[in-house]
């Protein structure tokens, strides 16, 4: 019985917890007004509709302006996780800024994004785990590999010109 009512005043606890930690402002204030707000897209990326569409599916929430805030993005102090992460992925690559990028940034990216495909650390772990959609299958791997090879042919060529 004692066991019981230590349970309940825990549970009771740890809900009024976050009840509380929900009303308290993130650690860095733009965080809170990043949540749930898209800045207008200025130059997406050009690429084939298989590739566009492995992208959209599997990157552009935290690489893009069109990030699909879950609902659990509003719940504190998730949201702060989720926006902080959106935050960095639109800082090292952002294919709704692409356009705006000179040669020599987008060469970079392409292969960072590369290097992310190789290391299998892209989508991240916990990000496919909530969005099982996500997952890079070997034929997605296969096809944003040639895609980037590509890409990177042609900005060597148009570099040597």
């Amino acid at each position: 019985m004692r066991w019981g009512k230590l349970l309940f005043v825990g549970v009771l606890g740890m809900a009024g917890l976050l009840v509380l930690v929900s009303w308290i402002s993130p650690p860095l204030a733009h965080l809170a007004s990043l949540r749930g707000s898209n800045p207008p897209v200025t130059g997406d990326i050009t690429a084939p509709p298989d590739v566009a569409a492995v992208l959209r599916r599997s990157c552009y929430d935290c690489h893009s302006n069109e990030t699909r805030w879950p609902w659990y993005s509003g719940v504190a102090p998730i949201s702060w996780v989720i926006a902080h992460d959106v935050e960095r992925g639109r800082q090292e690559v952002n294919f709704s800024e692409w356009t705006a990028y000179l040669p020599a940034t987008r060469k970079r990216k392409l292969q960072w994004i590369e290097r992310a495909l190789h290391e299998q650390v892209m989508p991240p772990r916990l990000y496919r785990f909530l969005h099982p959609d996500a997952w890079l299958t070997e034929e997605d791997d296969t096809l944003l590999e040639h895609w980037l090879q590509m890409q990177l042919a042609e900005l060597q060529q148009t570099s040597q010109h």
